[in-house]
């Protein structure tokens, strides 16, 4: 791919990457606090910050075991291309969306 070509897409697919992290934030958002908030151990605002906080700090305590299995030998880098990544973004997108609907 073209260098001129290379940025656009790289920024496309963090746009899009970006918006499935929100997307499946806001779908999981229930199931992580429901519990905590229905039993009144924590108000609505401090489980939001709660499950925020550890959700952005975990890899600091688990470490970051699953993307380096999948990035040594289980995926086959010569096949992830942008259109790969692309695809799969929208489909675990539209995922997201059918099975909140649903």
């Amino acid at each position: 791919m073209e260098p001129t070509i290379a940025f656009p897409v790289l920024a496309g697919l963090v746009v899009v990457a970006l918006f499935f992290d929100f997307l499946n934030g806001l779908h999981d958002a229930a199931n992580s606090i429901a519990t905590i908030v229905s039993t009144r151990v924590l108000r609505p605002q401090y489980a939001v910050l709660w499950a925020a906080f550890f959700n952005f700090i975990a890899f600091m305590f688990f470490g970051l075991h699953v993307a380096e299995t999948v990035g040594k030998g289980i995926v086959d880098v010569t096949i992830v291309t942008p259109a790969v990544i692309f695809s799969a973004l929208v489909g675990a997108i539209v995922w997201n969306i059918v099975t909140w609907i649903a």
